[in-house]
């Protein structure tokens, strides 16, 4: 199993730029150390819209009453992050784009440094369940949220997908039942699989974008990942 630091937001809404991270937890794997897990409520700032709570569970009054600092709890989980990522560690994270895009953003809100500046260069290499099993199994039919992932790949179900520590402990089984079934992953160093993932979400992007032309909608899939 490779060593690693999984990574995992809930949050206000879906757009990277404007909305909010409310919970997020990070699992450290490394060789010869106990599995470490962090977890952090943050009060946002702003209401946490009704169909976030419903997915998430967490309500504006709790946010506010039990949450940390949003500027105090986000420079910690870029600081941790940028600390396993320089200690040689992968970051894994399940539609991997998503949650370091809004990070990045909210750092950005608060005048915090970003994972880049605080690396001193790309935040790499990235694992991502997600794009993976898009490249090896590009055929497969239905839908590819981390539920669909873990049966597909034999995962145990849980009830409590939707809790960041919880989505976090599944993405980095169902990457490990991916490694374990397809050699290919397997045999690539970090730094490989974090360029392989590149072109293959591209390849991918592009294709869905040619789709969504055909069908008269916008094709607006970035090709750039993570």
């Amino acid at each position: 199993m490779r060593d690693l630091v999984g990574f995992d937001t809930e949050t206000t809404g879906v757009r990277t730029d404007a909305d909010r991270i409310v919970t997020a937890a990070l699992v450290t794997r490394a060789a010869g150390v106990p599995e470490q897990a962090s977890t952090w409520l943050i009060d946002p700032g702003v209401e946490i819209p009704p169909q976030a709570t419903a997915v998430h569970g967490i309500t504006t009054a709790q946010a506010r009453e039990q949450g940390r600092p949003a500027d105090e709890a986000l420079d910690e989980i870029a600081s941790q992050l940028a600390q396993a990522l320089a200690g040689g560690l992968a970051v894994l994270a399940f539609n991997a784009s998503y949650d370091l895009r809004i990070l990045d953003a909210e750092l950005r809100r608060h005048h915090l440094a970003s994972l880049e500046s605080r690396l001193g260069g790309t935040v790499a290499p990235v694992v991502d369940p997600l794009v993976i099993d898009r490249a090896v199994d590009r055929y497969r039919k239905g839908k590819r949220k981390l539920s669909d992932l873990m049966a597909v790949y034999g995962v145990r179900d849980s009830s409590n997908l939707h809790d960041a520590l919880e989505d976090v402990r599944q993405s980095i089984a169902v990457f490990d039942a991916i490694e374990a079934r397809h050699a290919k992953v397997a045999q690539m160093d970090a730094a490989e699989l974090h360029a392989w993932q590149r072109q293959t979400h591209r390849d991918w992007a592009a294709n869905f974008n040619q789709w969504l032309s055909s069908r008269g909608s916008a094709a607006d899939v970035d090709l750039d990942w993570p």
